[in-house]
């Protein structure tokens, strides 16, 4: 039954960062104020911003943010709702109007990416407290690979909320993806302090354990943290405990400890009624390819046959480009002529976006190739599509982070040591090695190189491999 308004007199109320909203509902405004709690914390039920707009119809803020969140949930609902948005712009409020305008670039048939960018610096330099429309542009700004442009932002409006939750684990997460790590692990720390359930900080703050090798640090402190997880999204859900295993991989533990939390704690996900199939889906494949990267491929079969059977279903394609990658890498590996059809349909669509984003998105075709190539075992194939100089940090418009792109730095290791280019191999690892020299995990891949090669000092490197692993949970 369709909710009604608490009061028939249309006003102007404030939401809970003080921003006027023109309504004649308290209920309506109420839904929103939900609705940004549910964003900033990751929570499982956004969708409580679609009972805004049954409470005030004529609210047009109520409608906006309706329409952003039915795009991506609720596409055939998107357009009625931003209709509703745009006739009511007439007596709405200058913060309503900035928004609309911020999300119509998002959602609408002129659809733009960077007029949305704009018009979102634009929406935040006039009402810096709005930190719904910040995570927003962040996350247009992950989609488009530019980090650098997301710490503008925050930056922007940091002054603004120095002492609000939510915002350093914003601020600690383009830290990190920029390499500065020192000044992420104090934000992620700062914002963890105000808020001990900013999930955020927390997983940015993981991040930055995981990526100096403070492996034992990292699991502890997300176990510590992990009964803050039970209301959050199936994504987040699955993705903090996502880089619990990877610390353990990375670690180089005994592999039943990945795969328990594979299956207790990912794959398991599912069994919930208010799961997001495909957010479990991304960090279920994101750790099984890692785990094949490892030459542990015995242990995982059945679970990629499980997940090969559901992408073998068109109906699952098309979600994230990152998806639709790691897809591919299994059904691939399992010979499955699906793989192709996959491939074909990643091709087709980068003809529905802007001939600016086409451009971009064939690098991100490149990478799926290649992948494509390695999960059949065409490692020559897989190394001619990359070429001698493959970074997979250049391929962030997949929608992926550092870590996640990891492991495509992985595959690439596999491709050099299967084709026979070991001097180029052990170049690549000893480089990554120079980075991040407690993963034990690399020293066992240049022990491997360095044997391959005849090397004497490959005993050296599995001595500093088992040397770092009895360190890391000790």
């Amino acid at each position: 039954m369709e909710s009604v308004p608490t009061t028939t007199t249309v006003t102007t109320r404030p939401d809970r960062h003080g921003h006027e909203i023109r309504t004649a509902s308290s209920a309506c405004v109420a839904a929103i104020d939900a609705y940004y709690l549910q964003v900033l914390s990751y929570g499982r039920d956004r969708q409580v911003i679609l009972q805004a707009p049954l409470h005030d119809p004529a609210c047009s803020l109520a409608n906006s943010l309706a329409a952003h969140f039915a795009a991506s949930h609720r596409p055939s609902q998107f357009k009625s709702f931003l209709s509703a948005a745009a006739a009511s712009l007439g007596s709405a409020t200058s913060y309503e109007r900035a928004v609309f305008r911020a999300i119509s670039c998002l959602v609408g048939d002129e659809k733009d990416e960077d007029a949305a960018l704009e018009m979102h610096f634009e929406l935040l330099s006039e009402f810096p407290k709005d930190l719904v429309s910040l995570k927003r542009a962040q996350v247009l700004c992950f989609y488009l690979g530019r980090p650098d442009l997301s710490l503008k932002l925050v930056e922007q409006v940091l002054p603004h909320n120095e002492d609000q939750s939510y915002i350093y684990g914003m601020l600690a997460f383009q830290l990190l993806e920029l390499g500065r790590m020192n000044e992420a692990e104090k934000a992620a720390r700062k914002g963890f302090d105000i808020n001990r359930h900013d999930l955020w900080s927390q997983h940015a703050l993981c991040h930055v354990f995981q990526y100096e090798c403070r492996y034992k640090e990292a699991v502890e402190f997300m176990e510590t943290c992990s009964s803050s997880w039970t209301s959050c999204s199936s994504f987040m859900y699955t993705h903090n405990w996502w880089h619990v295993a990877v610390c353990y991989l990375e670690g180089e533990s005994p592999i039943c400890k990945v795969l328990e939390v594979y299956d207790h704690y990912i794959w398991k996900e599912l069994q919930r009624s208010d799961a997001e199939p495909g957010e479990v889906y991304i960090n279920a494949l994101g750790l099984l390819i890692r785990i094949y990267t490892h030459g542990l491929t015995d242990c995982i079969v059945d679970r990629i046959m499980t997940l090969t059977d559901i992408f073998k279903k068109e109906s699952t394609w098309g979600m994230e480009w990152l998806l639709d990658i790691l897809a591919l890498w299994a059904l691939a590996s399992m010979k499955e002529p699906k793989a192709e059809d996959l491939l074909k349909s990643m091709k087709s669509r980068i003809y529905l976006v802007s001939t600016k984003k086409q451009k971009k998105m064939q690098r991100a075709i490149l990478l799926a190739e290649a992948v494509y190539e390695y999960g059949r075992g065409e490692y020559k194939k897989a190394f001619e599509i990359l070429g001698p100089d493959f970074n997979a940090i250049d391929y962030k418009m997949i929608g992926a982070s550092d870590e996640q792109l990891d492991v495509f730095t992985e595959v690439w290791y596999d491709v050099l040591l299967n084709i026979g280019q070991i001097s180029k191999a052990i170049e690549e690892i000893e480089k990554q090695v120079s980075k991040r020299a407690g993963a034990p995990f690399l020293w066992s891949l240049l022990e491997k190189a360095y044997s391959m090669e005849g090397r004497a000092d490959a005993s050296d490197a599995a001595e500093k491999a088992k040397a770092l692993r009895a360190a890391c949970f000790s």
